[in-house]
């Protein structure tokens, strides 16, 4: 077997942008969403990329037992791998300080939460892992690969006046309130790997392509390749940022090699 080019699928969002470059044109309209995907049984992860141009809303996400018991699916662990970022530009995770429910019900109603989240300024290249229950936003002028369970259950708590549904009684009921370490720093593996998260649903690696080399797929277990920076070759295929590759368990080796350099991101179930 080889890899298969996986579909992508594009989402107008309000806090979008026509700015894709590299990876896409717009057409000129506001997106916010692209989504991989695959033929037949879908993956039991979501990848997408995720371009904003405005903050998204404040959030949260329920764990598999909370999911399974309120909402009849699955929970929503994630992570984001930073891709472009503009001067000041900063995700939200977690909060700043301990405080109690009912104060952060009052503080999503009032708008304060959003000088409670605990803003991290970002760059190119780093990585911040969501586990369920974390209070969380993304920034305005960033653009990054998200790793996440396959599931969209979403509890609003503040979305800037924007005319959507909180869901203050169930964010109050999943919200983590402990800190966040914020960014995660890579661990190597080997030589042009690193290791950038890691949880029970998915693990995903960021892999520099130079000069050719052969890529081994695990035989035991299907991957997903993303190309976010560059181009290049991908067994006999020409890549470049944006494209995403799905991996078969069996897939055989192949060759991947770029002349100025390439930067892919791998992930799968452990």
């Amino acid at each position: 077997m080889k890899p298969v080019a996986m579909s992508r699928t594009f989402f107008e969002k309000v806090w979008g942008t026509p700015d894709l470059a590299p990876w896409y044109e717009s057409g000129g309209r506001k997106i916010g969403e692209v989504w991989f995907g695959t033929e037949g049984e879908p993956l039991p992860l979501l990848i997408k990329l995720i371009f904003t141009s405005e903050h998204l809303s404040v959030q949260v996400h329920p764990d598999d037992v909370y999911a399974a018991k309120h909402e009849n699916g699955r929970g929503k662990t994630e992570m984001w791998h930073v891709l472009r970022a503009e001067p000041g530009a900063a995700l939200a995770c977690g909060l700043t300080e301990r405080i109690t429910p009912q104060r952060l019900r009052e503080t999503s109603l009032s708008g304060e939460i959003e000088s409670l989240l605990n803003w991290v300024p970002v760059k190119p290249g780093d990585t911040v892992f969501i586990p369920a229950g974390t209070i969380h936003a993304i920034g305005a002028g960033v653009v990054v690969c998200e790793v996440q369970q396959q599931s969209d259950i979403t509890y609003r708590l503040y979305d800037y006046g924007r005319p959507r549904e909180l869901h203050l009684d169930k964010a109050m009921d999943v919200s983590s309130l402990e800190p966040h370490p914020g960014i995660r720093p890579p661990k190597p593996l080997a030589p042009g790997e690193e290791r950038l998260a890691e949880c029970q649903y998915f693990a995903v690696d960021a892999l520099t392509v130079g000069s050719s080399k052969t890529y081994q797929p695990d035989p035991t277990r299907w991957q997903a390749l993303i190309v976010v920076q560059g181009q290049g070759r991908l067994g006999d295929t020409n890549v470049k940022a944006g494209d995403g590759f799905y991996l078969p368990a069996g897939t055989e080796p192949f060759p991947m090699e770029s002349g100025a350099g390439m930067r892919v991101l791998r992930t799968y179930v452990p």
